[in-house]
């Protein structure tokens, strides 16, 4: 079998990305001639062109095409294992906690004050992130424990509990044809424009692109779109929107994930102080009297 060290593949992956000697060559802080040698000597172990050159453009061959795909997934691996390799061995290691901006349900002090009583709670650092890759930062190691929404986020590979359930609501400028409404359903919503998600293919979609919850809000005010949340994202409503009940919409649920994998006690402590504190909210809501 053909081995290719992970120098070499960080090689080809820089010129793959810059299709351009000099660029890729500055990226790698190496000589441009060297790169060159480089690129050759992958190209003849492997018995394929990975390139086409001339003397004005780089472009890649269909084997090119395949070796940039799968060696990024072989590299971000090899970076997420040395990360979790470091974080294991690192008894005094900080526990990371990824979130959106907002995007804990009003959970979050709670959390924290209830791991803050546990006889072995460590420092809590809090990552924020954009609104696709939360889940990214558990699978490579940036972080520990996250707080995902379900189904938004994708939860293949990660162990994950349920905090809290919301609905969705639909929100819309203060004069919009939905504005009065108690609640709506999905195909209310057709024709309606929707918002795309920065780094998140497909979707339904077809208005401008924002990236977090403070640019969709922005947009909607103007009377771009309109956007479908988890109630808790937009709550307290902002001034001049409305939000709107959407009742035949999947319930939203706030999970607190980590990776399947992972066994050290200071991600087992932390997951169980968020199910006491899931437990204590539940039965502060149950004995809270009704609204007169």
């Amino acid at each position: 079998m053909v081995e290719l060290e992970i120098r070499e593949l960080e090689y080809f992956v820089a010129l793959a990305d810059e299709l351009h000697f000099g660029r890729a060559a500055v990226r790698l802080s190496i000589a441009q001639p060297a790169l060159s040698k480089a690129i050759r000597r992958i190209e003849t172990r492997l018995g394929v062109p990975l390139f086409i050159r001339s003397s004005r453009h780089v472009e890649l061959t269909p084997a090119g095409e395949a070796l940039q795909e799968h060696g990024r997934h072989a590299l971000n691996a090899v970076s997420a294992a040395i990360r979790h390799a470091q974080r294991a061995g690192d008894t005094q290691a900080h526990l990371r906690l990824v979130l959106k901006p907002g995007g804990d349900g009003g959970l979050l002090s709670g959390l924290l004050a209830e791991y803050a009583h546990q006889p072995d709670a460590r420092q809590v650092d809090i990552l924020f992130s954009g609104p696709a890759d939360r889940a990214d930062f558990l699978r490579d190691g940036r972080a520990d424990v996250g707080l995902l929404y379900a189904p938004f986020d994708d939860l293949d590979g990660l162990a994950h509990e349920t905090l809290h359930t919301e609905d969705r609501v639909v929100i819309v400028p203060a004069g919009h044809r939905l504005a009065g409404r108690n609640s709506v359903r999905m195909s209310d919503l057709e024709g309606e424009t929707l918002p795309r998600w920065k780094g998140i293919p497909g979707g339904d979609g077809t208005g401008p692109e924002v990236a977090d919850v403070v640019q969709m809000l922005q947009m909607i005010t103007v009377g771009r779109m309109i956007g479908v949340l988890p109630r808790s994202l937009v709550e307290p409503v902002p001034g001049g929107l409305v939000c709107v009940p959407v009742a035949d919409a999947p319930p939203s649920r706030l999970v607190l994930a980590w990776i399947e994998q992972d066994r050290r006690p200071l991600v087992a402590s932390f997951v169980a102080a968020a199910l006491r504190s899931r437990r204590d909210k539940t039965r502060s809501d149950i004995d809270r009297p009704p609204p007169s």
